[in-house]
């Protein structure tokens, strides 16, 4: 499944936020469709027609007007206590937790690190079906958003501070998520996926995560590897996933088995992968990842070796 309504919780979180938002709109478009109403009542109503004169005019009405204040205020009242009860559940108390998984917002891809199992990764978030988890945002340079509809509210991940947040999932499924805060040219490609997977296949997934890719055996990727190597890549790209490693770009460990490449832009395919390293500011304008002007055959190498980061 892969989805990313807000109309579509699969969290006790999520339920709680889509059903004050659906109340809220339901009673919106009573007031609105009311007033318009009215209006168009007393447009129809009371037109100028030929020869007529001026109408009677009121100068107050107690009643209504005592009416229509009361009943505004009651619907204040009942969503404000709607409110307070959607805050509770939807974001319990944190203090005193310890993280499951830290995020972090970058321009414009998302560092993932699961401290109790020392794993990093990038751009997709594995997490167990049917159980809570507590996830502690961060930026690593200007404000981010983290949101995920179907499974937790949005928060903000602000510079030198770290928030909060809870997020679970009924069902397995991939649910897709982004940054609702601008940060930039490339912001609407801060694309999340949050897979949620059932409790045995996250804990061999994990367990995979903390594992060094196999070695390039054909030559290919060895040379690759070597590339990767001598040029740049290596100063920016780690590609072991202990957190201590990690550089100013994405984690690399495991690469070949993500599903996109730079954040959503492109599906992670070896042609794919070869547009990318060759004209990376033309996939994705602004994007920190230079133009390493490699030919060919150095490009075909990278490839085969970054295909082998399973």
């Amino acid at each position: 499944m892969e989805s990313g309504s807000v109309f579509d919780p699969v969290s006790p979180m999520a339920h709680t936020i889509s059903t004050v938002f659906i109340i809220v709109l339901i009673i919106a478009s009573a007031v609105f469709l009311l007033v318009a109403g009215l209006v168009t009542f007393v447009i129809i109503r009371y037109r100028a027609r030929p020869g007529q004169g001026d109408p009677k005019q009121w100068e107050g009405n107690l009643k209504i007007e005592l009416t229509w204040t009361g009943l505004t205020l009651l619907v204040l009242l009942g969503l404000f206590g709607l409110t307070v009860f959607t805050m509770d559940d939807a974001s319990p108390a944190t203090a005193s937790e310890q993280p499951d998984i830290v995020v972090v917002g970058h321009q414009w891809w998302w560092e993932v690190r699961y401290p109790a199992a020392n794993v990093v990764t990038a751009n997709e978030i594995h997490i167990p079906s049917g159980q809570r988890l507590l996830l502690q945002l961060e930026s690593a340079d200007v404000i981010h958003d983290f949101w995920v509809p179907q499974l937790s509210r949005k928060m903000d991940m602000i510079p030198g501070n770290s928030n909060k947040l809870w997020i679970a999932a009924n069902t397995p499924g991939l649910y897709l998520g982004a940054c609702a805060e601008f940060c930039g040219p490339q912001h609407a490609w801060m694309r999340l996926r949050v897979y949620a997977d059932p409790p045995e296949q996250f804990s061999a997934w994990l367990a995979d995560q903390a594992q060094l890719a196999p070695l390039p055996s054909d030559a290919l990727a060895q040379r690759g590897q070597q590339l990767f190597q001598e040029q740049t890549c290596v100063s920016c790209h780690a590609v072991t996933p202990n957190p201590t490693e990690n550089k100013v770009g994405p984690n690399l460990a495991h690469f070949a088995s993500r599903a996109t490449i730079a954040t959503g832009v492109l599906t992670n395919t070896p042609a794919n992968l070869a547009l990318w390293i060759n004209q990376p500011q033309d996939v994705k304008p602004g994007v920190r990842m230079p133009n390493m002007k490699l030919d060919v055959e150095q490009i075909q190498a990278l490839v085969a070796y970054l295909e082998t980061l399973q």
